[in-house]
Order: structure tokens, then C-alpha cells, then sequence
């Protein structure tokens, strides 16, 4: 029983993303509106990662997680499009990341920065066609952070540990949602 609580214990991040993507479910409204949702989420994914790995401090993962969806909860309530916010700030972090070369050197922030452009790009074109097409790109964008957030999980790189871990089951959770679920 102990060794169950133990192991239980170690893997909180998969609990807490089992319990985020089951709260998630009861989210409701039309596809567009899920699709434009999560296609806008998709977007600060990424970002998160280049910020933290720009920081050069993975303790930040959390932090940068609970300002991110604040900053979408604000939007939302302000009825502000977050691509109007998070594109700049996306912008404006990748030029933080050129600033003295970092971003064209090889390594982690280069990997970020380039991770950026590819799942922003997907968000982005998921949001700008039909919702039906939209939805299929922006679940394959969660997906494929998902997996991302894996191989960062392995390599034990760019994020902390814990956070790479609730992202990568929370994600392919989002995107199996979209997909079955929509």
C-alpha cells in the first residue's frame, strides 16, 4: 500500500493533468469557439518554454504557467483576441532570444525558438481556416507538444522535470479531446 502511495506520490504531475484535462471536458460551446480556444492556448505553449529556457532557470516552468493562464483568463474576460497579446509577446521573446546571438547558436534556446515558430505557425493556420480543418491542426499541434514536452521530460532539458510531465499527458489528453471529443 505504501509503495502505491509512494509511486502515486512521483507522478502528482500526470494526477494534476488527468484532473486538468477532465475539467477541461465540461468547457461546452461550439467547436469554433473550442477550436479558437485551444488554438490560442497552443500558442503559449511554446513561448513558455523559450521564455523559461531563455532564463536559463527551469524552477520558473510553474510560475511562467500560472502567469500564462492568468494572462488568457484576462483576455478572456476583457474579450480581447489573445493572438493580439500573445503574438507580440511571442515577438518580442523571440528577439530577446537573438539578442547576443543565443537564438542562432546551437542549444536549447535555439531548439525553443525554433519550437516556437513551428507549434505558433500550426496554432496560428488552425485558427485562421475552417473550424472544422482548424480543430484537426490545432489537435495536431497539442499533440505534437505533447510529445515535445516527452522528449524534454527524457532529455530532463529546457523545463523542470514535473512541469514537462503534466504538460505532455495534459496535451495529448487536449489532443485525443479535440479530435474524439469535437
Amino acid at each position: 500500500m505504501s509503495r502505491t502511495i509512494h509511486t502515486l506520490g512521483r507522478r502528482w504531475p500526470t494526477l494534476l493533468a488527468l484532473a486538468s484535462a477532465a475539467l477541461s471536458l465540461g468547457g461546452g460551446g461550439d467547436r469554433a469557439g473550442q477550436v479558437a480556444g485551444l488554438g490560442e492556448v497552443l500558442l503559449i505553449l511554446p513561448l513558455l518554454y523559450l521564455v523559461v529556457a531563455r532564463a536559463g532557470r527551469r524552477g520558473l516552468s510553474w510560475i511562467v504557467l500560472v502567469a500564462s493562464v492568468l494572462l488568457i483568463m484576462g483576455l478572456r474576460l476583457a474579450e480581447v483576441p489573445a493572438t493580439a497579446v500573445i503574438v507580440p509577446i511571442a515577438l518580442g521573446a523571440l528577439i530577446w532570444s537573438a539578442i547576443g546571438g543565443h537564438a542562432l547558436r546551437p542549444g536549447m534556446i535555439r531548439i525553443q525558438a525554433l519550437g516556437m515558430l513551428a507549434f505558433g505557425a500550426l496554432a496560428l493556420l488552425g485558427l485562421a481556416v475552417d473550424p472544422d480543418l482548424g480543430r484537426y491542426l490545432v489537435a495536431a499541434g497539442w499533440l505534437f507538444h505533447g510529445i515535445w514536452d516527452f522528449v524534454h521530460l527524457k532529455l530532463d532539458k529546457a523545463v523542470a522535470r514535473s512541469y514537462a510531465e503534466w504538460c505532455g499527458v495534459f496535451d495529448v489528453l487536449i489532443a485525443v479531446q479535440l479530435v474524439v471529443l469535437g
